[in-house]
């Protein structure tokens, strides 16, 4: 087999963009990026849930972060709420009726604040207009003449009693209680002990007429009071009417401004009234008391003042549209609303006006963008979102009430209702976990809008990561891209998705690319930014963050890791890994060796068998050993122990990439022939002997080439990879030169057998109609392995069953040999 068939060439390493794709000379000449790009699904999809009126059309955006997920939802629902008018304001007031239960009255924009200003400057007019008229001469004399009449009318009344008394002998005195009838003998009031001293029959005489006086001394007090009640009512008549030739016309003049708002207008009602039954609580004491008492009368007539403010819970200002309201951190409170509270005379109290809005307030009418890491964080503000939600309004209520307790008094507004659409961001992750355990979020949440990772690498892709960049440099002030410069930037997008054919719609790190390279673009005093800036900035961004990586080449320098990139060497090759850091990712090889020895164990994993290594690991080594069965126990059982290690290794192995060099490792001990150090290798194979394509491809290859160049490259090092990851690769340009130069190779397989010719120069071999490997193959040199293995157990159970007793050969009425049955363990094993 010539390896020669499988190297790849230069071109097939890296696809390079044609300047030719682009027209312009700047990307300055471009027009203004309007569309979102390569999210036409994710864009239906939210299109979709937000026209949709019924119920439970909520939005949920899944995608990983930089892929612009939340700069395409605003964007996209910033152009929505455009279309859309401006949402009602609402206000809270008093409830005269029931002061708990605050009335949440709707405005049409503008209208609330209006409504606050205007009843503000009524207070203030009552305040001013209604002292000046009760101090004014009209009211204190009707006052004065009801009083007079009435003191004339209360002293007839006395006068007639007074006379009705003397003519029975008696007469009316005055006692700390107030009046009361005492008996008179010649001119004098007696005293009671006077009184008793009377003669009998003069007593008889007083006694006689007391019914009668008392009778008529009680109708006499009731009719005083009626008079009394009679007075105090016409004084309040002409209280009423003198406050309603103030209160009236004022009110009136709000009300004509609100003929439209039936509910402002029976709010005004209440106030009218209120106004009416307090209006001489609006007239001051007297100036330059500062008594505690006086003190307290002002607070508490300030706090009765406020029963006819105005709390406004959202002001549209300006706004022209519908809101989009973005809530970064989605607490209870942030997004249902409080009720804030104050302190007085040691006891938290609350009013309407400590109602405060949250985002659902903000939003209604129009839109809520979320974190759905940040709300989850929150479990009573989920329950709360959901509850508004679900019940269509905003029910204003402090988060004891979901743990049942409340410590303070506090209020019960009356809830608003709801009309917004809900879109939370989030991963797939939670959103799977939600689907599958919360059944609230499966009926609020029906849409699902996912945002693609990649994009198609094409015309169209190119012209609209143009119009992003010409964008990005317009609202930064950076310098704008020439061609040459887009191509780098195309090329470095497509590195990212790891695709020939892609390119990456995370266009936060796109945008941090054209920033850096605009960056370094002054530093070399460009006008424009060039191919060599971009390149520049994507050298430096590795500089900054290859310490790790050459940290750890350092010490396969240094002889500390044992890595061999020269020579052959039997049951031991160089497979590749990744390392996955914060912000950036590297491969490097590792030494991968292989034991095998007579025994019945199978394949052993030391880094199973000590639980560092994960489940995908454990599932690729179960299926390279049913690889070997497949291959070696068709006739005879597979009678082996063998035992695989990734050397050096301190830290977790998951994944399958390595399992074809697992295996790798296992025929080249057992057939004893040596495997090329100066090749490394990576795939999975599957129990076919398929070799299957495997991530990070790009950093495993240049990890290795950085490794061999360290030692100095000898022209015939290289990389098996499997064939189907061939448009997957976006190598560095140093590789790529190095394989142009014929210092470097890489070759792309298929099969098992491709791979371990190209390791070792030496045909697999192929099974012919008997079962049996052309002779000298591997797969030839293994079987005779495993014969000699399986010969040599055999050899060695036989010697054991001599020194046997006969009577133990049978069992359960059946013939039942030792070697049957470690035949039957072993294959259970395997």
């Amino acid at each position: 087999m010539d390896a020669k068939n499988f190297e790849l060439k230069p071109e097939q390493l890296r696809r390079r963009s044609d300047p030719s794709l682009f027209s312009f000379k700047s990307t300055a000449e471009l027009p203004p990026l309007e569309a979102i790009i390569g999210q036409e699904r994710a864009v239906r999809s939210i299109d979709f849930g937000i026209d949709m009126p019924n119920q439970g059309y909520n939005i949920y955006a899944v995608g990983p972060a930089g892929s612009g997920r939340t700069t395409t939802v605003r964007r996209f629902l910033t152009s929505r709420a455009i279309q859309r008018p401006v949402p009602p304001e609402w206000c809270y007031v008093y409830n005269f009726d029931n002061p708990r239960r605050p009335k949440a009255i709707s405005l049409p924009p503008g209208r609330a604040t209006t409504l606050r200003s205007q009843m503000a400057d009524l207070v203030k007019q009552l305040q001013r207009e209604i002292p000046r008229a009760f101090e004014g001469e009209y009211f204190e004399q009707r006052r004065r003449e009801i009083i007079l009449d009435l003191q004339k009318k209360q002293q007839q009344l006395l006068q007639d009693l007074e006379r009705y008394l003397n003519e029975r002998g008696f007469t009316l005195i005055r006692v700390p209680t107030g009046l009361a009838i005492a008996p008179v003998l010649n001119g004098e009031v007696l005293s009671g002990e006077a009184y008793e001293k009377l003669d009998p029959e003069i007593k008889k005489k007083y006694e006689s007429y007391r019914p009668e006086l008392q009778e008529q001394f009680d109708k006499t007090m009731r009719l005083a009071r009626e008079l009394d009640r009679q007075g105090k009512q016409r004084i309040d008549e002409v209280t009423h009417d003198l406050a309603g030739i103030v209160v009236n016309p004022l009110i009136d003049e709000v009300k004509e401004n609100f003929r439209d708002c039936p509910k402002v207008l029976e709010y005004l009602e209440a106030v009218r009234k209120d106004v009416m039954q307090h209006v001489l609580d609006f007239i001051p004491g007297p100036e330059g008391e500062k008594s505690p008492f006086a003190a307290l009368v002002k607070a508490q007539t300030e706090q009765w003042l406020d029963h006819y403010k105005v709390n406004v819970l959202c002001e549209t200002g300006d706004a022209r549209f519908a809101p989009v309201v973005i809530e970064d951190n989605p607490t209870y409170y942030n997004l249902i609303g409080r009720i804030e509270h104050r302190a007085e005379f040691g006891t938290m109290v609350t009013d309407f006006m400590q109602i405060r809005a949250g985002a659902l307030h903000r939003a209604n009418g129009g839109y809520l963008l979320v974190e759905a890491k940040d709300l989850l964080q929150n479990p009573v503000a989920w329950e709360g979102l959901k509850r508004a939600l679900r019940n269509r309004e905003i029910k204003i209520s402090d988060i004891a009430e979901f743990y049942g307790l409340m410590a303070t008094a506090t209020l019960e507004p009356e809830p608003i209702p709801l009309d917004v659409k809900v879109v939370i961001i989030g991963d797939e992750r939670l959103y799977q976990l939600l689907h599958l355990y919360d059944e609230d979020f499966r009926e609020l949440f029906k849409v699902k809008a996912e945002f693609a990772v990649t994009m198609p690498r094409d015309e169209k892709a190119a012209y609209e990561y143009a119009l992003f960049v010409g964008d990005l440099c317009r609202r930064e002030g950076l310098r704008h891209f020439d061609p040459g410069a887009m191509c780098e930037i195309l090329d470095e997008a497509a590195r990212l998705a790891d695709d020939q054919y892609k390119v990456i719609t995370r266009f936060a790190e796109v945008a941090d690319l054209v920033r850096e390279a605009s960056f370094w673009a002054g530093r070399a005093g460009h006008e424009l930014v060039t191919a060599e800036d971009v390149r520049a900035a994507i050298r430096e961004r590795d500089y900054r963050l290859s310490q790790a990586a050459e940290r750890y080449r350092e010490t396969i320098k240094e002889g500390v890791i044992l890595i061999s990139t020269q020579g052959a060497v039997a049951g031991q090759v160089n497979g590749l890994s990744v390392v996955q850091l914060a912000n950036y990712e590297f491969g490097l090889p590792s030494r991968i060796t292989a034991r095998t020895f007579m025994g019945r164990a199978g394949v052993i994993s030391i880094d199973r068998e000590v639980k560092m290594s994960g489940p995908i690991h454990d599932k690729g080594q179960l299926i390279l050993a049913s690889y070997l069965s497949s291959r070696f126990a068709q006739q005879r059982t597979l009678s082996m122990s063998a035992t695989l290690t990734f050397e050096q290794s301190y830290s977790g192995i998951e994944g399958d990439s390595a399992s074809s060099t697992e295996l790798y490792a296992l025929l080249s001990d057992l057939s004893g022939v040596p495997v090329k150090q100066n090749l490394a290798v990576t795939g999975s194979v599957n129990q076919f002997g398929q070799i299957q394509a495997i991530g990070g491809v790009n950093a495993k290859i240049e990890g290795f080439f950085d490794v061999c160049k360290d030692s100095g490259l000898t022209g015939d090092q290289g990389v098996l990879i499997p064939a189907s990851n061939v448009r997957h690769l976006m190598l560095r340009e140093d590789v790529v030169q190095a394989v142009a130069e014929g210092k470097f190779h890489i070759y792309a397989i298929s099969t098992v057998e491709e791979g371990i010719e190209l390791l070792t120069g030496v045909p697999a071999g192929e099974m012919d109609a008997n079962g049996n490997y052309p002779e000298g193959t591997i797969y030839a040199r293994v079987q005779a392995k495993l014969n000699m293995y399986a010969e040599n157990l055999k050899r060695e159970g036989g010697e054991e069953e001599e020194e046997k007793d006969p009577a133990l050969d049978e069992e359960d009425g059946e013939g039942s040999s030792d070697e049957d049955a470690e035949d039957s363990d072993e294959e259970d094993e395997l």
